[in-house]
């Protein structure tokens, strides 16, 4: 096929222009491909996941409550093979669960601290946190406690958090500060709720 002078020209610079640009453009190219492969894959690799660490989770939860050796193995795979899912955290919370209910106080901080650092929910975090402080309040270890109460969390949980801080603090004898925390507390409780009458009864007791 022939081509006028001014289509030729076109064609030369073409040429030129992807003897000296045409390796880039195909390794950005192949780059973008490799990438959204790669994305794709890891997509269909977690949900992949999610799923199995569901049916994982289910049989968990219609495990034996006695049978604490077989609640801990099994939320110790869900722990540890399905670590990038919401699950992780909900079975170190149920396993944490069944180790206080037999005594295994140290098992149960353990479950609990991982949850606080690993689970994908805020809200699992935020409840492993409460359970912790109130475990070490009971251990009479106010500090370790407090300290939880006052780290960054999920703030749904202001109330409660705020409410455990008060009871802590009462413990310690800080009457005032406590006060406080009871009176922050019935700001962020739901008014119709169990734990604003109950936090109400704490304040009115501190006279």
């Amino acid at each position: 096929m022939a081509y006028d002078l001014e289509e030729q020209e076109q064609l030369d610079e073409l040429k030129a222009w992807w003897k000296t640009y045409g390796k880039m453009v195909s390794g950005a190219v192949l780059a973008l491909l490799v990438g959204y492969a790669a994305y794709q894959g890891w997509h269909l690799y977690q949900g992949k996941q999610a799923v199995e660490a569901s049916s994982e989770f289910q049989a968990l939860q219609v495990t034996d409550e006695n049978d604490v050796k077989a609640i801990q193995s099994k939320a110790a795979v869900i722990m540890d093979k399905y670590s990038s899912t919401p699950y992780a955290g909900r079975a170190a919370l149920f396993a944490a669960k069944a180790n206080y209910a037999s005594n295994d106080v140290k098992s149960a901080k353990a479950q609990l601290e991982w949850a606080i650092k690993n689970a994908k929910e805020t809200s699992i975090s935020a409840i492993a946190s409460l359970q912790l402080a109130n475990i070490l309040a009971e251990e009479k270890d106010y500090q370790g406690a407090l300290k939880l109460l006052e780290a960054e969390h999920d703030a749904g949980f202001d109330g409660l958090f705020s409410d455990l801080k008060g009871d802590v603090l009462v413990a310690l004898d800080k009457k005032a500060e406590a006060k406080a925390a009871y009176e922050h507390a019935l700001t962020k409780l739901d008014a119709q709720g169990r734990y604003h009458v109950l936090t109400q009864q704490k304040l009115e007791a501190l006279g």
